[in-house]
């Protein structure tokens, strides 16, 4: 009689691939790809069971890094690849590795009507808000003002802000994180992979070629702690590095509360809420920004909704079992049908 064996744990060196990583030395994505690694083998995925899609950038390396199935397609173009792998097979764990150009520029209009299906993919966008790849010109989440061989004298076009674009297009779970918070990263990466539908997370990525300290004042030890607001389900909303500021809502506005003042406590300052199917707060808090606020990094949405892809096979199950004509076959048999010769 044999004993039945529990398949050896994965590691996270089952997951890496035996490419050379070609990023430049202290670029963010080296910090991104180990994470991913990471999670991936404390959540037991198995590799075979795994797809990276990219599109054309710096990010969109990531797939040739890792020991799974893969696809380097062209610029824009991950997220309708990956749409279909999911569709084709909705038990297979889909990632799409992208950058803020190839996601919200040429990617765009797949972004959004992804995040609108709710198709259950993992995006994950590294924003150095700049376009690296190809030497240094703004990007769609470059700001105003920031001085690039496309702009010499400065951007001029408003950015997007990618949790805004994210929750308006109806997306059900958002998150941002630094690329320099390791823990924060595995596990937004892991509740990413655990969420049903669209996840989007968006990682502050630093480019140490063409806009080194691009985030500088929200990841340096001198200033992350007031600048950046951690976000816990069910935790008030507190920052600083003696965790004396709050965040509470003033009519239709948030507002930057001190908690040492005078009758001002953690009761009444806001309680994060990320399951609230009303996004309204969830904007707010994307929406933040320096220096009239902290930025917001963690989990901001993660709401449950059906998934596309398991409606879509739902539907056609009960076409199956309920219609007359169900296969092809059937199909082309059907009604009047003539030979030509």
């Amino acid at each position: 009689m044999t004993t039945p064996t529990q398949p050896p744990a994965l590691s996270k060196k089952d997951y890496a691939s035996d490419q050379h990583i070609r990023w430049c030395p202290g670029c963010g994505d080296h910090v991104i790809l180990s994470v991913i690694q990471g999670a991936l083998a404390r959540m037991g995925i198995k590799t075979e069971n795994t797809v990276f899609v990219s599109g054309i950038g710096c990010s969109s390396r990531l797939p040739y890094y890792m020991n799974t199935y893969g696809f380097h397609t062209i610029h824009g173009r991950a997220i309708a690849v990956a749409s279909g792998i999911k569709l084709a097979n909705p038990d297979l764990s889909v990632w799409v590795i992208t950058g803020d150009g190839d996601a919200m520029a040429i990617g765009g209009n797949h972004l959004i009507h992804a995040l609108r299906r709710n198709i259950d993919i993992n995006i994950v966008m590294f924003n150095n808000e700049i376009y690296g790849l190809t030497k240094g010109q703004t990007s769609p989440t470059s700001p105003v003002g920031l001085i690039t061989h496309s702009s010499p004298d400065g951007a001029i076009e408003p950015p997007f802000i990618p949790g805004q674009l994210v929750i308006g297009c109806g997306g059900t779970f958002f998150a941002r994180v630094p690329d320099t918070d390791l823990k924060l990263m595995e596990s937004v990466v892991i509740e990413a992979a655990n969420h049903k539908g669209a996840s989007f997370v968006e990682v502050l990525q630093n480019c140490v070629i063409y806009n080194d300290n691009v985030h500088a004042l929200i990841t340096s030890k001198e200033t992350r702690d007031d600048n950046q607001l951690k976000v816990e389900n069910g935790k008030p909303l507190v920052f600083g590095k003696t965790r004396n500021k709050g965040i509470r809502l003033n009519g239709l506005k948030l507002e930057k509360v001190d908690l040492s003042a005078n009758g001002t406590t953690e009761n009444s300052i806001l309680h994060h809420d990320a399951t609230e199917p009303d996004p309204a707060l969830h904007l707010m808090l994307a929406r933040m920004h320096l220096p009239l606020f902290p930025v917001a990094v963690g989990v901001l949405r993660s709401v449950s909704s059906p998934t596309i892809e398991r409606t879509l096979w739902e539907q056609i199950d009960h076409l199956h079992k309920t219609k007359s004509v169900n296969t092809i076959g059937k199909l082309l048999h059907s009604g009047h049908t003539w030979e030509v010769e």
